[in-house]
């Protein structure tokens, strides 16, 4: 899989990509991700990338010209399953969408910034709008590497046992249950009996039914005919 992430600030994602489980994956040939640098793009001498808007107002607004180049060229080279804008106006990710793009091949990301980019840009290039909350960053980047980090460890062979990511929270609409460690005590803070039985089928029924109470208490919207099963 192959992630192309288009930025004004690329060394905001130096770090994001070079440590734990995305580094292991792209180390595996498993996933690629490549980040673009916008300016590169421009066509003045200054290398500029964003322009005051038309009608007036605070702020600025990338560039359709420069952003538009970076994506064709890339899109010269090979086919994209999707090109996402990062934005506060998207949908709102959540674990169905990281499994809908762990399918995909080949995906662009475009961080924002300022007040946004030209609105040609999400009429005519943009695939699928995304955000990460009803909140505002300063950029698109640290959201770009929240929805690759999402992805990637997903693929098969990326988390060294293949069944975690299907016990995350989320991936069957219930939060995770509690989960312990050694040692069995401490202070007086004792593991649940159940956990340390050995009986399997048993087990599975505590986590799920403890999954079931933490999302009620805690994310009731996530509900819908589970309580019923």
């Amino acid at each position: 899989m192959r992630f192309d992430i288009l930025s004004v600030v690329p060394g905001l994602l130096d770090s994001p990509f070079a440590h734990s489980i995305v580094k292991r994956a792209i180390q595996k040939n498993l996933a690629e991700v490549f980040v673009h640098n916008i300016r590169d793009y421009a066509t003045n001498k200054h290398k500029t990338v964003d322009d005051s808007p038309y009608g007036g107002g605070a702020g600025m607004v990338m560039m359709i010209e420069p952003v538009a180049a970076c994506i064709e060229k890339l899109k010269s080279e090979r086919e994209y399953d999707e090109i996402i804008y990062m934005s506060p106006d998207g949908e709102l990710l959540d674990q169905k969408i990281a499994n809908q793009l762990s399918m995909k091949g080949n995906i662009i990301i475009l961080c924002g910034h300022y007040k946004g980019i030209d609105e040609r840009i999400r009429e005519h290039l943009i695939t699928r709008e995304i955000s990460v909350g009803n909140y505002v960053l300063s950029g698109g980047e640290i959201a770009a590497a929240v929805v690759v980090d999402a992805v990637i460890r997903l693929l098969p062979g990326v988390l060294n046992d293949e069944t975690s990511a299907l016990s995350d929270s989320f991936q069957d609409d219930l939060l995770a249950p509690p989960a312990y460690t050694r040692p069995a005590e401490f202070r007086g803070w004792k593991v649940p009996d159940i956990l340390l039985s050995g009986n399997t089928p048993e087990v599975d029924k505590w986590r799920h039914e403890k999954s079931l109470e933490r999302t009620k208490q805690r994310r009731p919207d996530l509900l819908k005919g589970e309580e019923n099963s």
